[in-house]
């Protein structure tokens, strides 16, 4: 059996043991389209990351058995081209929402606390030069008794919502799909639970039901103090809106993970604020801690160890 692996750099320094071992096994750290149509011509599996699987590729691998995505989400796949030449699908759901929660709390309470302000503050030396034995010049505040509001409640939304509650928060969320159904938490609509959080976390998928649902509108109807943290996808926030949005107050800050485009143009909004202080911004790495690497490789070999 042969396999490819076309974009394999993306899964950083992982092993990827698990997956060799099931037969002849072709890693390539990334390829162009036309890299890509030579790379597949002769084998039986193909897996990728974010490397676009069109007709065109599909159709370059006359003896393609499986295609496996090393993700969630299929929507660089052409799912219902593979169907049409019996080629299954297969994705992996479940390995990183540890990662995506943690990574979820790093930006909140880099924000809330003010680390890169305290951080700063040491590391200058102006903590040094001030002659008091604190710096009471940045108003950092407690989670405990503030409401999180997150958008999308589904396995990481829920641990997410878990987690606050051990903070002392209120939880509510909003369902995009319509469907409230979760009873543990009250399910609001978006302007009531915008108007009415501290904190609205994002954790939905990127679909027709939530393409730019966040924009200046809806940023206008949060709290001056309060903050947004997009760990979804880049497209569900309107980006130039809310670098305005923080910039002049609207509201508070945004911690990020995902953006409309990556890696993120460096003629980017959010590259040119003028308080960067306000943002905390990862690149797309929420999902990739090295727990959740070694489960995704783990979960591919399974996929392609069923056989099609």
């Amino acid at each position: 059996m042969k396999i490819v692996f076309l974009d394999a750099a993306t899964m950083g320094d992982v092993s990827f043991e698990p997956i060799a071992r099931l037969g002849d096994f072709n890693i390539y750290d990334n390829s162009t389209p036309e890299q890509a149509r030579e790379r597949v011509r002769d084998v039986d599996v193909l897996i990728i990351n974010k490397i676009l699987v069109d007709k065109e590729l599909i159709d370059s691998a006359p003896g393609l058995k499986l295609i496996c995505i090393s993700a969630t989400g299929v929507n660089n796949i052409d799912v219902e081209y593979a169907a049409s030449k019996a080629i299954p699908v297969r994705n992996v759901a479940g390995y990183s929402t540890d990662s995506v929660v943690q990574s979820t709390y790093m930006h909140i309470l880099s924000l809330v606390g003010g680390a890169q302000y305290f951080d700063h503050s040491v590391k200058s030396g102006d903590y040094s030069r001030s002659g008091m034995f604190t710096d009471p010049n940045w108003n950092w505040m407690e989670l405990a008794g503030k409401t999180i509001g997150i958008i999308g409640l589904g396995n990481i939304g829920r641990k997410v919502a878990s987690i606050a509650e051990a903070f002392g928060m209120k939880v509510c969320y909003f369902s995009t799909s319509g469907t409230g159904h979760c009873k543990d938490y009250p399910c609001l609509s978006l302007g009531q639970l915008l108007s009415e959080s501290d904190i609205v976390s994002i954790h939905a998928p990127l679909n027709e039901r939530t393409a730019g649902l966040i924009g200046a509108e809806e940023l206008s109807m949060m709290k001056p103090t309060a903050l947004l943290v997009n760990m979804g996808r880049g497209a569900i926030v309107d980006e130039k809106a809310l670098a305005e949005a923080v910039d002049n107050g609207v509201i508070a800050g945004a911690g990020l993970d995902v953006f409309v485009t990556e890696p993120l143009p460096l003629d980017h909004p959010y590259l040119h604020m003028k308080h960067p202080e306000r943002m905390s911004l990862a690149p797309h790495v929420a999902w990739a801690s090295v727990e959740a690497r070694t489960r995704l490789v783990s979960m591919i070999a399974d996929n392609i160890a069923r056989g099609w």
